[in-house]
């Protein structure tokens, strides 16, 4: 995804809460004590798909960052 696309996804959320927490490239860069700046989490996440949490489910305005059971069935409601 390009950082416009990213931008357009996340909105007005932050875009930290976006990234892959047990991605090797935020481990390696201690990004839990030190995360990036928000338009840094756009460029690495644009430079790095995997960096990105998955999966990203949208539902008209509605957003579901990851894995996350009772969020998934009350967007399919």
């Amino acid at each position: 995804m390009s950082e416009d696309e990213l931008r357009a996804l996340i909105g007005r959320r932050d875009p930290r809460d976006f990234l892959n927490t047990r991605n090797e490239l935020y481990r390696s860069r201690n990004m839990a004590k030190a995360p990036p700046s928000p338009e840094e989490a756009i460029r690495l996440m644009a430079a790095n798909p995997n960096l990105i949490r998955r999966p990203i489910t949208v539902r008209g305005a509605t957003r579901v960052i990851g894995f996350d059971a009772d969020a998934l069935a009350r967007l399919v409601r």
